[in-house]
C-alpha cells in the first residue's frame, strides 16, 4: 500500500460562524494526483486553506507523512513540504520573475530545474512578473511553489482563465511532475483536465465528501457528476 503523504481526518472548518467544511476525511497516496472537484462554494479553497495553516481546524487533523501539522503557522507546515500554487496566482508583480522565484528558494537551489521546466520562464528572468501574460504568471506561480521543493503541491484552480493550448502546457506540465513523483492535491473546474490527471477524485458537496475513489470509479457516472459538479 502505498504511503499517504497527505492525509485530513474528521476536519471540521468555520469562518467565523460559518460552518464550511464537515468531518472531511481524504488520504493522497506518495506520487499521485488527488483530483478535488466540488461546485463553486463547495469548501476546496477551505480545504488547502486548512491543509496549509490559513485557517485551524475546529476538529480533526491534518497528517503530512504521518506528521500532525493542522496547528501549525504556515510558514512551518510550508518548511515541513507542503507547496501552494494558490487561485488566482498572486505573483508579485513589481519584482522580475527571477526575484518571485529566488524569494521562495529553500535549501539547494531548484533555479536551473523550473528554468528546464518553463524555458518562457527562463527568457523573461529578468521581465518585471506584472507584465507576464496571465499563463506566463500561472507558470510562474508553479514555478514558485516548487523552489521549495515540496514534498505535497496544492494546485487550486490552475486552469482558470487560461487559453486552451495555456490549459495543455499546464496539464502536460502536471503530468511530468506526477511521473517525477510529485504527490499533487488538484483543484479544478476543468473536468476533462482534473480526470485525465487524476489516480484518485475526492468531490466534496455543501463541505461534505460526496464521492471519494478512484478516478475509473466515476469518470463516466453521469448522475454522480451531474449531482455533484452540475456537469458532464
Amino acid at each position: 500500500m502505498a504511503t499517504e503523504a497527505l492525509a485530513l481526518e474528521g476536519v471540521d472548518a468555520l469562518y467565523g460562524d460559518s460552518h464550511v467544511l464537515h468531518s472531511v476525511s481524504f488520504g493522497l497516496g506518495e506520487g499521485r494526483v488527488l483530483a478535488l472537484l466540488g461546485r463553486n462554494g463547495a469548501g476546496k479553497t477551505t480545504c488547502m486553506s486548512t491543509v496549509i495553516g490559513f485557517l485551524r481546524p475546529r476538529k480533526g487533523g491534518v497528517r503530512l507523512f504521518g506528521e500532525p501539522v493542522a496547528r501549525l503557522a504556515p510558514d512551518v507546515i510550508s518548511r515541513k513540504g507542503i507547496g501552494l500554487v494558490p487561485q488566482g496566482r498572486r505573483v508579485f508583480p513589481t519584482l522580475t520573475v527571477k526575484e518571485n522565484l529566488l524569494v521562495a528558494a529553500r535549501g539547494p537551489s531548484r533555479l536551473a530545474y523550473v528554468f528546464e521546466l518553463f524555458p518562457r520562464l527562463k527568457e523573461r528572468a529578468e521581465q518585471h512578473a506584472g507584465s507576464l501574460s496571465g499563463g506566463e504568471q500561472q507558470m510562474l506561480a508553479i514555478a514558485r511553489a516548487l523552489m521549495g521543493n515540496p514534498r505535497v503541491l496544492l494546485m487550486d484552480e490552475p486552469s482558470e482563465g487560461l487559453a486552451p493550448l495555456i490549459v495543455a502546457e499546464v496539464g502536460r506540465t502536471i503530468a511530468r511532475l506526477k511521473a517525477e513523483g510529485q504527490s499533487i492535491v488538484l483543484v479544478e473546474q476543468n473536468i476533462k483536465l482534473a480526470f485525465s490527471l487524476a489516480d484518485e477524485v475526492v468531490i466534496l458537496n455543501t463541505g461534505r465528501v460526496a464521492f471519494a475513489g478512484p478516478v475509473a470509479a466515476v469518470r463516466d457516472n453521469e448522475s454522480l457528476i451531474t449531482q455533484h459538479l452540475g456537469v458532464f
